[in-house]
């Protein structure tokens, strides 16, 4: 598959996925983005876990708040995602901090420590869609790509999304494509084989 096969490719899952997502009601939303959370704080990894990054979701992703606050009630060091000359840095977030809007609509901390990539345990990882084998299609930037290299070999990498954003069939990927851990979804946890 050329470079602009797997562009063509990944812009059509895009539309197709971020559709399917889009057309969720609020309340639906709410609810499932609910299970979502109380799943991911049940995984192993995540209940030992010292430090996390999280995101703040935007648009028509699982809503993070209640995860924010749920690892921070549990004395978890949270790290939020802040883009910095084009890449991703990880800074310290408590809840009640000021945070910025990014032009996107996510927002980020809006001062906070740094913390360095190699301290985090479970990055907990958006995507526009997963497939069953780990792999992802994110909104196009290739931030996590770049920033998950950085972290630990042993750092948990773990996808969130509706089960209408955890596809049957094998994502488009290239060979800078990093994929996760596991994926939680509404209803279900997918673990996978993460290639080393």
């Amino acid at each position: 598959m050329t470079g602009a096969d797997l562009k063509r490719a990944k812009r059509a899952v895009r539309r197709d996925v971020l559709a399917a997502r889009d057309e969720m009601s609020g309340a639906v939303r709410a609810e499932r983005s609910a299970r979502i959370v109380e799943r991911l704080l049940s995984l192993p990894e995540v209940e030992r876990a010292s430090t996390v990054m999280a995101f703040w979701a935007f648009g028509s992703e699982p809503d993070t708040t209640p995860l924010i606050e749920a690892l921070h009630a549990r004395g978890v060091r949270i790290a939020l995602p802040t883009i910095v000359d084009g890449d991703l840095e990880p800074r310290a977030f408590v809840p009640g901090d000021p945070v910025t809007e990014t032009s996107f609509g996510a927002r980020e901390p809006a001062r906070g420590e740094a913390i360095d990539p190699r301290e985090i345990d479970v990055v907990v990882t958006p995507a526009v869609a997963f497939d069953r084998a780990g792999r992802r299609v994110g909104y196009g930037g290739g931030f996590y790509d770049r920033f998950l290299p950085k972290t630990r070999d042993d750092a948990v990498r773990i996808g969130i999304g509706f089960d209408v954003q955890l596809v049957d069939d094998d994502l488009p990927n290239g060979h800078f494509d990093l994929r996760v851990d596991a994926v939680v979804t509404d209803t279900a946890v997918v673990r996978m084989e993460r290639p080393r």
